[in-house]
């Protein structure tokens, strides 16, 4: 009652910031939100499940309360950007009655901090339309901190609306360097804040409660969420973030709608212009729509418009993740398409890498994901579609080339069936431990291989990266603990948790759909030798530059992410001696990439990705922006002329523009942006080539890694089915 108050006192009042605004531009302030009751049930009963079920159980008292407040305005308001530091001081009492407000099945006091939210949004956009009209100074040396995660709330009206001036004045630059005059600029900066303002009157207490739940959820841990009731028929994409088409997997961060995920095999994977992070700004059909703005559009419109027929275009005006605060948009062009089995299966190809005692061979094997046919699996099925059963076909088919050695490729191997990495462990340790888990009461399980044998007991090395989660860690990490295989890369997501999902409905034994579902945490997994990949990942024993940025992707930047932890080691025994020869494969890596020109490349624009990513202020004078993005021009430039003399070139995205005026430009930046993968890939090659001469008793090292060539393309094992 005492903020419903004073929120009524705030709509007919209106701040100081609504008075300015409305000079220029109506404010329209969205209707309070009521909680239903169906919703306030249904938190009680998630409340129930979390309490008994969660791995990491935890009463729901003033304590959690205090961390769900907390977790409810980061959410709310990540940016600091609505929200000032009186309305912090005035909501405060409600950390210590949010979990009353569960309990009791009274959810007004959530309610009122997501309506004061809503205000001041209103509020915001409305000031921010009524600059436009106005225009900027650009030549005048002004600056913007860009993140303000860590920056605190606004002290003063004043503040908030320096603080928006100066936003506003920033997403006016960007436009003007993209190429867009005053005119133009007005316009699409105007509709932007007036639909978002408008995606505001849309907001329902659906939309309220969920986001009060998923504070709940997250507050205890990362990957356990309350899903809202849909229809089967008319997925509610919103919240399960899924995207049939192009293969992405999105979520709504800030303003922005940004790839959470890349589906193996999916169209956005395949074309290898898009990364974890990137940022879509527009969305534009076939080869000559126009481009629609979609910042601060709610996440199902954006999914709407992206969405489409098979083998139909669609263009994304994108932000790319991690060119720091003054990135330039890209335009990608995808053909939507249906995912298969096929897409994402393994495939491999045979490198002959050239060393001074001839050629070794060298197949590498790339698994997307540990994937398996279910429904062929429970209709009894015995050769059902599966990543062993087609990585043991490829292994077949290297050994009858007399390969070398293997390579298994598990870069942005999201993960999948436990089954498939248990068995896939198997065909390269035999019937042995492979991992273990442990439940919420404490309850220890190992699972074992008792289904396939070695099916390549030669040189093996498994390559990760940041991107490598879940099963992929399983496997990786039990690979190094039995000896059997040299890790190379970076270090892996860190997702070593086990999660379920539990209907409220069936709980409640009701009929009709109302009350959702929760997706929760019940498990945990451990290495044999009692570790856990949980939070810290898989270490490469070979690290390779961390190309991706681990305070915006991985475990370990989430926040309450669960903490490593340990307990007694399996009953196991290694089956391999690759640690003995670490510090000679260590040395020769060493050695030749000192004198590797791509990979001496790809170190450079590492750091300097490292760099942009640091610099959190922003300069809002024209010129100097000008200056910043003529030298990101020569750069990539240069980097595109060193590989026109036949010198392939690693860059990680360097900031240039891309947009329709330049596609031959963007098509040759894109070739020289998969270089990166080449230069890393060809590195790993010879790793397992140099692991190779170790165990020939030959001490003599792979000569540089270029030029390795595919000797031979081994094809896949006919017959796809549906994911």
């Amino acid at each position: 009652m005492r903020l419903k108050q004073a929120l009524i006192s705030f709509v007919l009042a209106l701040t100081a910031a609504a008075r300015v605004a409305a000079a220029d531009a109506a404010v329209t302030f969205p209707p309070l939100l009521k909680p239903q009751a169906q919703e306030a049930r249904a938190a009680h009963l998630a409340a129930e499940l979390l309490t008994r079920y969660h791995y990491k159980a935890m009463p729901l008292d003033n304590a959690l309360s205090a961390r769900v407040f907390d977790q409810y305005l980061k959410d709310l308001d990540p940016e600091k950007l609505y929200f000032l530091q009186s309305d912090i001081d005035r909501l405060a009492p409600d950390r210590s009655v949010l979990d009353d407000a569960i309990l009791t099945e009274d959810l007004s006091a959530p309610f009122d901090i997501f309506n004061l939210y809503e205000h001041r949004v209103a509020e915001r956009l409305a000031y921010a339309r009524s600059l436009l009209k106005k225009g900027f100074d650009l030549e005048s040396d002004e600056s913007l901190t860009v993140d303000r995660k860590g920056q605190p709330w606004p002290g003063t009206e004043a503040e908030s609306l320096d603080l928006w001036r100066k936003r506003v004045k920033n997403d006016w630059l960007r436009l003007k360097l993209a190429g867009q005059d005053d005119r133009h600029i007005a316009t699409i900066l105007d509709k932007r804040y007036d639909s978002a303002a408008r995606n505001l009157g849309k907001t329902t207490s659906l939309d309220a409660f969920q986001a009060f739940m998923n504070a709940y959820t997250t507050a205890i841990d990362p990957h356990t969420n309350y899903l809202e009731p849909r229809a089967a028929e008319n997925f509610d994409i919103s919240m399960r973030l899924s995207l049939v088409g192009i293969g992405a997997v999105l979520t709504q961060i800030d303003d922005y709608t940004t790839i959470r995920e890349l589906v193996p095999g999916g169209p956005a994977s395949l074309s290898g212009q898009l990364k974890v992070g990137d940022r879509i700004v527009g969305v534009a059909q076939g080869a000559t729509g126009a481009m629609e703005d979609v910042v601060g559009w709610r996440l199902d419109d954006t999914v709407a418009l992206i969405r489409g027929a098979k083998g139909s275009t669609v263009r994304l005006d994108i932000l790319p993740a991690d060119n720091g605060p003054d990135a330039s948009n890209r335009t990608v062009v995808l053909v939507r398409n249906t995912i298969t089995v096929q897409d994402s299966a393994a495939k491999a190809k045979i490198y002959a890498v050239t060393t001074g005692a001839g050629k070794r061979l060298v197949g590498v094997i790339t698994l997307p994901s540990f994937y398996e046919d279910a429904d062929a699996l429970r209709k009894g099925d015995k050769d059902y579609r599966s990543a062993t059963h087609d990585v043991g076909k490829l292994l077949a088919e290297m050994k009858a080339r007399k390969v070398d050695g293997v390579l298994i490729d598990l870069r942005n191997d999201g993960g999948g069936s436990l089954r498939e990495a248990v068995n896939l462990t198997g065909m390269f340790v035999g019937k042995v431990p492979v991992v273990q888990t442990r439940n919420a009461r404490g309850d220890i399980s190992v699972e074992r291989n008792t289904e396939t044998g070695v099916a390549w007991d030669g040189p093996l090395g498994v390559l990760i990266n940041r991107g490598s989660a879940s099963a992929s860690e399983i496997f990786a990490a039990a690979i190094q603990d039995y000896g059997r295989g040299v890790i190379i890369g970076e270090g892996s997501f860190g997702k070593g948790t086990v999660q379920t999902v539990a209907s409220l409905d069936q709980i409640a034994k009701n009929a009709t759909p109302v009350y959702g579902e929760l997706k929760f945490t019940i498990a945990q997994f451990f290495r044999v030798n009692g570790g856990t990949t949980q939070l810290r990942g898989v270490t490469p024993d070979i690290p390779f530059p961390q190309t991706s940025d681990d305070t915006q992707f991985g475990e370990s930047s989430f926040d309450n992410a669960l903490p490593w932890s340990s307990i007694k080691a399996a009953d196991y025994a290694p089956v391999g001696d690759v640690a003995t020869q670490l510090p000679r494969l260590s040395a020769w890596h060493a050695a030749r990439i000192q004198h590797d020109p791509d990979f001496q490349n790809l170190l450079q624009d590492v750091a300097k990705a490292e760099e942009r990513r640091k610099s959190n202020v922003i300069s809002l004078n024209e010129g100097v922006r000008r200056k910043e993005r003529a030298a990101s021009e020569k750069r990539l430039a240069d980097t595109l002329g060193a590989a026109g003399t036949g010198a392939s070139s690693a860059l990680v995205d360097d900031g240039l523009q891309f947009n329709e005026r330049r596609l031959d430009k963007n098509l040759a930046a894109e070739k020289t942006r998969k270089t990166i993968n080449d230069a890393l890939l060809d590195e790993a090659v010879s790793i397992v080539s140099d692991s190779a001469a170790l165990k020939d008793g030959k001490a003599q090292a792979s000569a540089s890694a270029l030029p390795i060539r595919p000797e031979a393309v081994v094809a896949l094992p006919k017959g796809t089915s549906e994911n």
